[in-house]
């Protein structure tokens, strides 16, 4: 059965897809007196306090090469502009990432779509019902999800056939942004 044929499938779906995830945009705070404070607490916040504090030698360190290392679904659960702006910033050298992190999440933003807050104890069945994944606590729409692996899919038509290396094919992805993006800011695009 597909949606099309089927007046049950996707009828709940705007109920589901209510709330868009919001990118933390760490230039509209100054969180060093957070962090500051964290140095004196106990736990994973004195750690985080001195992971910053790594940080910011590495940063005053010319000799100091910085990779980001990006795993997964964090760029979908609100990462993905905290992302950009190190790249933006040149705060790192490096990135590291999931084929999720660029394709799935930061290439799929570009065209316009969301990713949107969920629940991890949602039935399955009934999200499938109304053309909805789920990562965790985060839903896409599947209708919208398809049309990303159709441009992709436009993106591969487009090459030349041979042998790529995942940086030329991101290279080209890229390229198909900067003239093709709904939303200017993402995270490719300040890759090159």
């Amino acid at each position: 059965m597909t949606k099309k044929n089927s007046p049950n499938i996707g009828h709940n779906k705007k109920s589901f897809l209510n709330s868009p995830v919001e990118h933390i945009d760490i230039t509209s705070f100054d969180a060093r007196k957070i962090i500051e404070g964290m140095e004196k607490m106990s736990f994973t916040s004195r750690d985080a306090a001195n992971a910053a504090k790594i940080y910011n030698e590495m940063i005053k360190d010319k000799n100091c090469s910085i990779f980001l290392t990006i795993a997964g679904s964090t760029s979908a659960g609100g990462c993905m502009k905290l992302y950009s702006d190190l790249v933006k910033y040149n705060m790192v050298d490096a990135v590291i990432a999931t084929g999720a992190s660029i394709i799935d999440m930061d290439f799929f933003e570009a065209l316009g779509f969301k990713h949107y807050q969920g629940s991890q104890f949602q039935d399955d069945t009934e999200l499938r019902k109304n053309y909805i994944d789920r990562i965790y606590d985060t839903y896409i729409d599947e209708e919208e999800l398809q049309a990303c692996d159709q441009a992709i899919c436009d993106v591969a038509n487009s090459m030349k056939p041979r042998a790529y290396t995942s940086r030329e094919f991101i290279l080209e992805l890229g390229k198909f942004l900067k003239k093709n993006a709904k939303k200017k800011r993402f995270f490719n695009r300040n890759s090159f």
